[in-house]
C-alpha cells in the first residue's frame, strides 16, 4: 500500500510539472523586449528597442504602447516598475540614460545621464521602492556601479576604489536585466561573462564553472532563493542549442557549485526563482522549468524569450522576447 501511495504522489507531481505551459498574450509586433517588471497579477510593464515601453493594467489582456519622446532609437534593456504610474527605465549604449515616470508613462524625466567613453549599462535591481542599484560594463577595468536611495529620482556613482575589478575582455550581458540581484536587505550580487565568468558577492570575486572564453559566452543571469542558494544561467548566445556548461547551482553562497543532472535546453538569458524548489529559465530556443532546485530541467516550450519575471506581489509569472512576444506561465 505504501509503494502504491508513493507511486501515486510521483505521478501526480509529474503530471503537475507537465501541465505547466506558456500562454502567448502578444506577438507579431516588430519589437524586442528585454525589460520586464511585474508588479502584481494585473500591472505589468515591458521595455525594449525603438524607445518603446508597454504597460498592462489587466493582467496582459490589453496593452498601452508608448514611445519615449526624444528616445525613439534607444534600446531600453531594463525596467523597474513600482505601480501603474511609477517606473524607471534604463538605456544601453553611449551615452547612458535612466529615465523615470510618475504619470503612467505619458512623460519621462531624465534622472541619470553619462557620456563617458565606453559607457554601457546592463541591469538594474531594487531592494524596495527607494533603494536601488545599476551596473554597467567595465570602464578602465572597473565595473560601473551607481546607487539610488530615493526611488530612482537621483543616482550617485560608486567611487572607483569600491568597484570590482574586471579581467581582460570580461563584461556583463544586458540580456534580461537580471545579472544583478538583491542578496538580502542590504547587499546585491552580480555575474559576468566574456573571456571570464565570475560571481561577485560582497568583496569576493568567484570563478563560475560556466562555458567562457569568447565574447558570446559566460553568465547572463542569476536568481536568488536565499543568501546560500542561487542558480546562474548563460552559455553561448551564438549557439542557442548548446547545453554545455549553461547552468550551475550553489547551495553555500558561492563556495562550491553543482552542475545540473539535466541541463536547460540551450543558451539561457534569464532565470527566475518562483517558489519552494521551483525555478524558471528562458532563452532563444525555449523555456525550461525545474522543481528540484535546478538539478534537473524540463523543457515546457520551444518559444523564444529573453526574460521571465515573477510578480513582486503574488505568484504570477510573465515572459517577454523578440517580435513583441509577451506570455504568461500557466500553472
Amino acid at each position: 500500500m505504501k509503494k502504491i501511495f508513493y507511486c501515486f504522489l510521483f505521478l501526480l507531481f509529474a503530471n503537475y510539472s507537465i501541465a505547466q505551459k506558456i500562454q502567448i498574450l502578444t506577438d507579431s509586433i516588430h519589437l524586442s523586449f528585454r525589460g520586464l517588471s511585474v508588479v502584481d497579477k494585473k500591472v505589468i510593464w515591458v521595455s525594449g528597442n525603438k524607445g518603446t515601453v508597454g504597460k498592462s493594467e489587466d493582467g496582459g489582456k490589453s496593452w498601452k504602447w508608448m514611445m519615449v519622446k526624444g528616445f525613439e532609437k534607444t534600446d531600453f534593456r531594463d525596467i523597474e516598475a513600482f505601480d501603474k504610474t511609477t517606473a524607471v527605465i534604463m538605456s544601453v549604449g553611449e551615452p547612458a540614460y535612466i529615465l523615470r515616470t510618475t504619470d503612467g508613462g505619458n512623460s519621462w524625466k531624465i534622472v541619470f545621464e553619462d557620456h563617458s567613453k565606453g559607457m554601457f549599462l546592463d541591469a538594474m535591481e531594487f531592494w524596495n521602492e527607494q533603494s536601488g542599484i545599476v551596473i554597467g560594463d567595465p570602464i578602465d577595468d572597473l565595473f560601473f556601479i551607481a546607487r539610488t536611495f530615493d526611488g530612482g529620482k537621483t543616482w550617485q556613482n560608486i567611487p572607483g576604489k569600491y568597484r570590482p575589478v574586471a579581467d581582460s575582455a570580461e563584461a556583463c550581458f544586458a540580456s534580461s536585466g537580471t545579472n544583478i540581484r538583491k542578496l538580502n536587505k542590504g547587499e546585491a550580487v552580480f555575474v559576468s561573462g566574456g573571456q571570464a565568468a565570475h560571481l561577485f558577492i560582497r568583496d569576493k570575486k568567484i570563478k563560475i564553472p560556466l562555458i567562457q572564453g569568447k565574447q558570446t559566452t559566460g553568465a547572463n543571469s542569476i536568481a536568488v532563493k536565499n543568501d546560500k542558494t542561487m542558480v546562474i544561467v548563460g552559455g553561448d548566445f551564438s549557439n542557442k542549442d548548446d547545453t554545455e556548461k549553461n547552468c550551475v547551482i550553489t547551495f553555500d553562497g558561492g563556495k562550491t557549485f553543482s552542475a545540473p543532472q539535466v541541463s536547460p535546453s540551450g543558451y539561457r538569458s534569464c532565470v527566475e526563482y518562483l517558489y519552494k524548489n521551483t525555478w524558471l529559465t528562458c532563452g532563444l530556443n525555449g523555456v525550461d522549468i525545474s522543481t528540484d532546485n535546478g538539478m534537473t530541467w524540463k523543457n515546457i516550450s520551444k518559444e523564444s524569450f529573453h526574460v521571465c519575471r515573477k510578480s513582486k506581489k503574488g505568484k504570477v509569472v510573465f515572459l517577454a522576447g523578440n517580435d513583441g512576444k509577451i506570455a504568461k506561465l500557466i500553472p
